[in-house]
């Protein structure tokens, strides 16, 4: 008998997970500082970290602030014989510090990946056909995911190279957000295609400079989660770049859309990067202005548009 599936997080995203692997007959554990009951029998909602010793491969569904704090107590309960996988699309300081990075710096667990790519929480939880991608060094991990979530309408892709998969998700999450103001700001489809296109090569240089592949943007983790992005996949930061364009605070924004959202944070955190590390950083200095109120939509758009042309 299969050890249980671990789900660290009660959030959306981490109910979807524990959605799919029961959808493929696997037990979970479900952990969460204020659980829910889940009605599926294959499901066990907790409130204790402990009881997540009992699976082997545990998925981490928090928002990347949270998750130093959160595997220094979770590292209390886990070792090397687990597995662990993280979700978020985040990162973690202005050096890009990614989250496997931080889970081997904070845990006992050696055995570490991502997972991204064209996943959201309403797809995973309905079953809808897909795909996504492992980036671990492990292929044991990758073998784990795919016992986990994989099926007759889930595909699971693994790559090693996992840098790039953390920074093209992060990446996405931010060129998202900025189509998102984009469209609402009233831009059409060539301006549109431009930003994210552009965008996504900023996205390389970035990868490159952090040791990661510049191939890994043209697949899953990079084009292919913005294309699910574009096509309206119901991801918040679709809604919260529309919020930013129509005047509205962040903070309230958040609130609103009861979500949190990891591109207002990468923003800085990218233009920081490119500034100490010499890599240009366009979309993220003008997303982080408009955040911040530096600029408006007239001065936003003349800044990109200003930048000296070359070769592509």
């Amino acid at each position: 008998m299969s050890p249980p599936v671990g789900i660290v997080g009660g959030g959306a995203f981490g109910r979807a997970l524990a959605t799919a692997a029961a959808r493929v007959d696997r037990s979970v554990i479900s952990w969460s500082r204020t659980p829910r009951d889940s009605e599926h029998p294959k499901i066990t909602v907790s409130s204790d970290l402990g009881s997540l010793r009992a699976a082997e491969l545990v998925f981490l569904a928090v928002p990347s602030p949270h998750v130093p704090a959160l595997c220094h107590e979770l590292g209390r309960h886990l070792d090397g014989a687990h597995l662990v996988v993280h979700v978020s699309r985040g990162l973690v300081g202005d050096e890009l510090e990614t989250l496997t990075e931080v889970i081997r710096e904070t845990t006992p667990v050696r055995r570490v990946g991502a997972l991204a790519g064209p996943l959201v929480a309403r797809g995973l939880a309905e079953g809808e056909p897909g795909g996504g991608i492992v980036g671990t060094l492990f292929p044991e991990v990758a073998e784990a995911v795919r016992d986990a979530l994989g099926g007759p309408t889930l595909r699971i892709y693994d790559t090693t190279d996992v840098i790039g998969v953390e920074l093209a998700s992060a990446f996405v999450g931010l060129v998202t957000l900025a189509m998102g103001y984009a469209k609402a700001a009233g831009f059409g489809p060539g301006t549109l295609s431009v930003l994210a296109t552009r965008g996504m090569a900023e996205a390389t240089r970035v990868i490159e400079a952090r040791g990661g592949s510049a191939r890994t943007c043209s697949g899953l983790a990079g084009f292919g989660d913005l294309l699910a992005a574009m096509a309206e996949d119901g991801r918040p930061e679709l809604d919260f770049g529309r919020a930013l364009a129509a005047g509205e605070s962040l903070d309230r924004a958040a609130g609103r859309l009861g979500a949190y959202v990891e591109g207002v944070r990468i923003a800085e955190q990218i233009l920081h990067f490119g500034a100490r590390n010499q890599v240009q950083t366009p979309l993220a200095a003008t997303m982080a202005g408009l955040m911040n109120g530096t600029l408006n939509k007239e001065q936003a758009a003349a800044a990109l548009m200003r930048r000296p042309t070359r070769g592509e």
